[in-house]
């Protein structure tokens, strides 16, 4: 096989490989905000509940908790999916460290733009979605386009669970025709390929959020 042979071979893993990525993106996202934005809020026994569900899903090796989810549940009675469980499993863990950006950057805006939004009438709620969260999303960024891209190298370890992603389909095209240098060549441009446009993406929105922040913050 040529190389563009395997790296066509390869990409035919991309569809599972974009599923779990978007999937854990719906977990990822969701769960970094409603943490990082408890975290700074709750007080007493609420936050450290928040802060211990973040550290587990921060602290235990993904590899373990798809094992945990995928070959365990099912001996209680409850089939997942391999595609959810790659998709929860890896969503939750990149959501927990959002979950600490969404905090920081809710910590470093001035106590005076929430003093101001109270003063003008507006609820707390309304103040966190209306002043917080527009000015904070820009210093997110950076770490959410990380993130996103960590999360699409992690989805390489759902082919442990047999999903037949890329990296799944890489280990079939190794075991037929043996030439391990060209094949793990071609995986690593696969992901690349994937990775590198999204990088440039993640620069053009922290630099189109940083122009709007700007402008709201001036307003303000």
């Amino acid at each position: 096989m040529t190389f563009l042979d395997v790296l066509a071979g390869i990409l035919e893993g991309f569809r599972i490989t974009a599923m779990v990525t978007v999937l854990g993106m719906a977990f990822a996202v969701p769960f970094a905000f409603l943490c990082g934005i408890g975290q700074h809020y709750a007080r007493g026994l609420p936050r450290m509940a928040v802060t211990a569900l973040i550290e587990f899903w921060r602290s235990t090796p993904v590899l373990i908790l798809l094992y945990a989810f995928y070959y365990s549940l099912p001996t209680y009675g409850i089939r997942l999916s391999g595609v959810l469980v790659g998709g929860m499993v890896l969503g939750l863990n990149i959501g927990g460290y959002g979950s600490q950006a969404v905090r920081a950057a809710l910590q470093s805006l001035a106590r005076g733009q929430v003093e101001a939004g109270l003063a003008l009438g507006l609820r707390r709620w309304q103040v966190l979605v209306l002043v917080e969260l527009p000015q904070a999303i820009g210093a997110m960024m950076p770490t959410f386009v990380n993130q996103f891209i960590q999360l699409v190298k992690g989805t390489a370890l759902v082919s442990l669970i047999t999903l037949t992603d890329m990296t799944f389909r890489a280990h079939e095209i190794s075991q037929t025709y043996y030439n391990p240098v060209k094949i793990y060549v071609a995986l690593l441009t696969s992901y690349f390929l994937i990775c590198y446009p999204a990088t440039i993406v993640g620069r053009w929105l922290e630099r189109r959020v940083a122009v709007g922040a700007g402008g709201a913050s001036h307003v303000i």
